[in-house]
């Protein structure tokens, strides 16, 4: 679909255009660059050459942020999980991520493995044993080393990590794919800022959304960086004995920035993409291993008891504040670490989420993202924390349990160390800490250079020397951090640095919210206008007309299934003539209308498009686009040639209407059109200005109704289709050829 934007011509002055000819190119956004940029350097730089005074003033500021801001992260994380719910359980849930034709590119096996994979990474096999064995021992509420501590301990690690977080990673998928899929907006944050500020997301506004977005990613990837390292350094000193300190991991932070420096540089994705899928199965084998090596059915009983704890206090604990307890060391190295590390990486997870889930309605979107991964999370804790609990509650290896606590790097690989078979464990979850360390590297960086460029299209991605440049940046990061004071320094600097991206998640609930009352409306609007077209009677009326189907005509096009040559001689017999007629018309009455022709780039079948511009409201468009289809079988077995035929589907902003207009008489087409642009009247007038704000005279910053900027480009449809042959340029025209018409 096209959305033109040039000056209005006169009827019968089209314009020709291609889909594909006018993609913009992507564009670095000095403002967002510079700005995140200098501000991480700074960080680093301070932290690298003055440690001491670092580690004294992000202490100082953790102090201020949890005691003054703690309740917030807190109320965010709760706020953030019951509006993703809300909207998944409205009526809005139906609204697809993406045009209302499209469907999901990847099979629901497909989807449920990346989701499945996405709960997977190296900071969850450190903090599945450290969590529970330091909760069992200093719970935050009631006392530890007890029946009760060491089941509570397992429940407050799934909380964690719970669905809790992944509502945050839900809220920017789904503010991603909505704004981008659906209305063609670039894919960034600021899109979802379009309802409330208008077109001023191009301007610093938006810069300072991004901003704030790039920076807590930096800060978030250099966290989970570093746990990563440590790990994996001291799983290094088990295999062959290397020496545990700070050179040894600054080396390891070399090795993986240059990593992710060849795959940005020399095209290596593709390998390290199946490094990654490699990842999951030796994950799920470390997991089995531990299963079968422990007390299977004590572990198994402890998976179903975890679960029912987590749902049954759940509720308590998600708006648990501890304000009399006040167990404020407890709180910043845990809770509100936590809530901020889930923003600070939100922007990040959420970004994949939503170019895998292209097509899903909200509903399916919301409920996968919430239960998939948490299943995979609640195996992984329960199997493994509940382990290390058993070899201390049940065993008395208090031995086992000061390690963990004196040397938390330790935790892990303590664990596998308790059963046969130990260092071939301790191999496969080093190399897969390594891998999921080296990608987690190289995704961060193409995810912050993609923060940092304007990019119309969702397919594409920010510029290699950019990817470059943050994945040394957040490499220096993660330096100066460990030489500032290791991983409670980190910790520190994610609670910081998140508080600004928690205030930008309210703004995009409130977009989002804003954008979804426009679907509403939408849905009312053809409510409204369904009675004056029964009424008229007009584009479906079976009594014989000049300028209406009588019985033998909707028969005639109900087992028609046309084929390219027919497609074009209709489109410039009937359909041109038609939507031409009703451009002229409006522009006798005032308005600005115009005509756009093209073709499809794969086909070269052409498509049209009527577009009244409706100055800062939504536009009304009226695009006919030819979408292939599969023939019916019973065809097939005649002397068809084609195995596809084309449907002449109305298109709008979001997408097909889902019908096919080929065989409409032309007066049928011009009411078709009449009465798809009544419905769009009433979904103006119901989603207007207020009367209160008429009555104040407040102008809006942007139309009721206008979500789509001005200099949006073409719409290329072709990837909801691309499942036929016609769209993957298979098919070739051949003007000889008229088989097909009937």
């Amino acid at each position: 679909m096209s959305v033109s934007n040039h000056v209005s011509a006169p009827p019968g002055d089209e314009s020709e255009s291609s889909p594909h000819s006018q993609n913009p190119t992507s564009t670095t956004n000095w403002w967002v660059f510079l700005g995140a940029a200098l501000g991480v350097l700074a960080v680093s730089l301070w932290g690298i050459f003055s440690p001491t005074s670092a580690e004294t003033a992000l202490g100082a500021v953790v102090g201020w942020v949890s005691s003054s801001f703690g309740w917030f992260y807190v109320l965010t994380a709760t706020l953030v999980l019951v509006f993703i719910v809300v909207v998944a359980f409205t009526k809005q849930g139906n609204t697809r991520l993406g045009p209302d034709h499209s469907r999901p590119q990847y099979s629901l096996f497909s989807w449920t493995a990346m989701l499945f994979a996405a709960g997977i990474g190296v900071d969850l096999m450190f903090y599945s044993v450290l969590e529970p064995v330091t909760q069992y021992y200093t719970p935050p509420q009631g006392q530890g080393e007890t029946a009760e501590a060491a089941r509570q301990a397992v429940v407050w690690t799934l909380f964690h990590y719970g669905i809790t977080g992944w509502g945050m990673y839900a809220l920017m998928g789904m503010a991603f794919g909505f704004f981008a899929f659906r209305y063609n907006l670039p894919l960034s944050i600021r899109s979802a800022l379009y309802p409330i500020i208008g077109r001023r997301i191009k301007g610093r506004m938006g810069d300072a959304v991004d901003v704030a977005a790039l920076l807590g990613t930096v800060f978030g990837v250099a966290t989970s960086l570093g746990i990563g390292v440590v790990q994996i350094n001291y799983g290094l000193q088990f295999l062959f004995g290397w020496e545990q300190g700070t050179a040894v991991q600054i080396g390891l932070i070399v090795v993986s920035v240059a990593l992710a420096i060849a795959s940005a540089v020399s095209g290596v994705d593709k390998g390290i993409r199946r490094l990654s899928e490699l990842n999951i199965y030796l994950a799920v084998a470390l997991m089995l291993y531990v299963l079968v090596m422990g007390k299977t059915e004590t572990l198994m009983n402890a998976i179903i008891m975890n679960l029912g704890d987590y749902l049954s206090r759940f509720p308590g604990m998600t708006m648990n504040t501890m304000a009399y307890d006040h167990p404020t060391e407890w709180m910043n190295g845990w809770t509100l670490f936590f809530w901020a590390w889930w923003v600070a990486w939100s922007p990040f997870v959420g970004l994949f989420l939503a170019r895998i889930s292209r097509g899903r309605t909200i509903r399916e979107f919301v409920i996968g993202t919430l239960t998939i991964p948490f299943i995979f999370i609640l195996l992984w804790i329960s199997i493994f924390g509940n382990a290390a609990l058993e070899l201390i509650y049940e065993q008395g290896n208090s031995a086992f349990g000061d390690v963990i606590m004196n040397e938390p790097e330790q935790a892990f690989y303590s664990l596998l160390a308790q059963y046969p078979g130990a260092v071939p464990a301790a191999a496969v979850a080093t190399f897969t800490g390594l891998l999921f360390y080296v990608t987690s590297a190289d995704s961060g960086a193409l995810v912050m250079s993609n923060f940092a460029t304007r990019i119309e299209d969702p397919n594409e991605d920010g510029p290699k020397w950019m990817r470059v440049f943050w994945a040394v940046a957040t490499g220096l990061l993660t330096i100066a951090m460990l030489l500032v004071g290791g991983i409670a320094t980190l910790q520190a600097a994610t609670i910081v640095f998140g508080l600004p991206f928690a205030i930008v998640l309210y703004l995009v609930m409130f977009g989002l919210w804003k954008a979804l009352r426009l679907e509403r409306h939408q849905i009312d609007s053809r409510a409204a206008a369904l009675a004056g077209i029964r009424a008229s009677n007009r584009t479906m009326s079976i009594e014989p007309a000049n300028n209406q189907r009588n019985w033998r005509q909707r028969l005639a096009r109900s087992v028609s299934y046309p084929d390219a040559r027919a497609i074009s001689r209709y489109m410039q017999g009937t359909v041109e003539p038609a939507l031409a007629e009703v451009s002229a018309a409006l522009c006798d009455a005032g308005v600005n209308a115009e005509i756009e022709k093209g073709h499809d780039p794969a086909t070269q079948l052409p498509y049209i498009t009527l577009t009244e511009h409706m100055d800062g409201e939504q536009d009304f468009i009226y695009q006919v686009y030819p979408v292939a289809s599969q023939t019916p079988k019973y065809l097939l077995a005649t002397d068809r040639e084609d195995d596809l035929y084309f449907r002449l589907e109305p298109f709008a902003i979001t997408g097909s209407r889902g019908y096919d207009i080929y065989g409409y008489t032309k007066e049928q087409i011009i009411h078709d059109v009449l009465d798809n642009h009544e419905r769009h009247l009433e979904f103006i007038r119901l989603s207007g200005v207020t009367p209160v704000e008429i009555a104040r005279g407040v102008t809006p910053v942007t139309g009721a109704t206008e979500i789509i900027g001005a200099e949006t480009g073409l719409i290329d449809w072709s990837q909801d289709f691309k499942d036929e042959k016609a769209t993957s340029g298979s098919i070739a025209v051949n003007p000889a050829s008229d088989k097909g018409e009937k």
